[in-house]
């Protein structure tokens, strides 16, 4: 591991720390972009499982990348949301129930939706793309 990779990855622990721990009053744009909570049930542990993850609205929808920093193994939470659907969201103090749905590369919207994201994170899911090969997932999560 490089230990700029190391540090980014302390960083980012501590930034979901904060915002768990302060109930949302910090976090919501502590790394210059917004980021949410999304709360999944664990598909095989069953317990409650929390991400801080960058994401975009489309309308009423949350976009989030299921990039896991442009490694080739899926993060953990990707495969929660598919098994169980029925997720929390929480921006900032305010926390909604919410289903999750995947898109995969070439499903409709999936390209509108990246690049809506992509922008949003000044480009890194771009970045993120070239370093796998994996198609990186998205996933919008509705809570109307």
């Amino acid at each position: 591991m490089v230990i700029g990779d190391g540090l980014q990855h302390a960083f980012l622990r501590l930034h979901q720390r904060l915002y768990e721990r302060s109930d949302g009053r910090v976090g919501h744009k502590m790394i210059m972009v917004p980021t949410l909570l999304l709360r999944s049930t664990g598909r095989r542990s069953g317990a409650r499982r929390c991400n801080a993850l960058v994401y975009a609205k489309d309308g009423g929808d949350y976009v989030v990348v299921a990039s896991n920093g442009g490694s080739d193994q899926a993060p953990g939470w990707l495969f929660n949301v598919r098994e169980d659907p029925s997720v929390e969201v929480q921006v900032g103090r305010t926390k909604t129930p919410g289903t999750a749905r995947v898109l995969e590369r070439g499903d409709a919207d999936y390209e509108r939706l990246w690049r809506l994201v992509n922008d949003n994170n000044h480009g890194r899911y771009d970045a993120y793309q070239q370093q796998t090969e994996r198609p990186i997932p998205l996933v919008v999560v509705s809570t109307g």
